[in-house]
């Protein structure tokens, strides 16, 4: 695992905790993940042009991680909706990385080292131990249960997917843009048939907050897509699970939400399992 992989997917990860942040305190999280997406749309069509096409084996691959995305962010809302976000989101970001890593010896042959193995177990430990903040996972709700673990199989199989066709396409940078410029097609326009005025309106009284969560956005999930097309998957999954500690610190220094023993024990099993990964594996 070299220092380049690691600033990549710490970026990302940084990057994918700004704009769920901003998401959270935007008030309509729907119309922010379309807003969002939308940007990123419209920047990768220009710059689309300075890049070649991707090869044609990485087409199929583009358009079944667009159908998974947005199959996604539905789960995603139902999750949010049957449980709290505390427990919730380490609970499908904590469990995509050992899928992923088992998704990815089965459809690319990533056979990884017991050290590296090792790290990522202990860095999904360390994020689900957050869904254990408030309570146990025994008092979530069984829907809660239900459609986090559904999440996280989604995650997994956009992750090898997204892992698979960047290699495939010739130019990873390429893959990108064409990926996120498809992207939006199916929320947006879900949006503009359901709640276009509304949509609209959300994106002209908050056009900062709009594309600067859209570049950031973009640029997150880009990131972890490029380290993919040299770095293992479930390594870059799993690194990029450092997100939910980010989110903590900002949670705790913007919105004023506590950090507490639970957060710094979580941040420490993560950072024991980023060593593994990166001297012992």
């Amino acid at each position: 695992m070299t220092t380049l992989l690691v600033g990549l997917v710490l970026t990302a990860a940084l990057l994918h905790a700004v704009w769920n942040a901003m998401a959270k305190s935007g008030g309509r999280p729907e119309f922010s993940i379309g807003a969002y997406q939308l940007v990123g749309s419209v920047i990768c069509i220009c710059l689309s042009t300075l890049v070649p096409i991707p090869a044609r084996e990485s087409w199929p691959l583009i358009f079944v991680s667009v159908i998974i995305h947005n199959l996604y962010y539905f789960s995603l809302a139902r999750a949010y909706r049957a449980g709290d976000l505390s427990q919730v989101y380490p609970l499908f970001r904590g469990l995509a990385p050992v899928l992923v890593a088992l998704g990815a010896m089965i459809f690319a042959d990533e056979w990884l080292s017991p050290g590296t193995l090792a790290g990522i177990v202990v860095v999904s430990v360390g994020v689900i131990s957050l869904a254990f903040r408030n309570a146990t996972l025994g008092a979530m709700p069984r829907k809660a249960i239900f459609w986090g673990l559904i999440t996280s199989l989604l995650i997994a199989c956009y992750t090898v997917v997204d892992g698979l066709g960047v290699r495939s396409a010739g130019n990873s940078i390429s893959y990108i843009l064409w990926l996120f410029i498809f992207e939006v097609v199916p929320i947006g326009l879900i949006l503009l048939f359901t709640q276009r005025q509304a949509w609209i309106r959300y994106i002209c009284e908050h056009p900062g907050m709009v594309i600067s969560g859209g570049v950031a956005s973009s640029a997150a999930y880009g990131l972890v897509i490029f380290a993919m097309s040299f770095g293992a998957m479930a390594v870059v999954s799993s690194l990029r699970e450092t997100s939910v500690i980010f989110a903590a610190i900002i949670g705790a220094m913007f919105l004023r939400e506590p950090f507490g023993p639970a957060r710094i024990r979580a941040a420490l099993l993560i950072s024991i399992g980023i060593i593994l990964m990166r001297v012992v594996g």
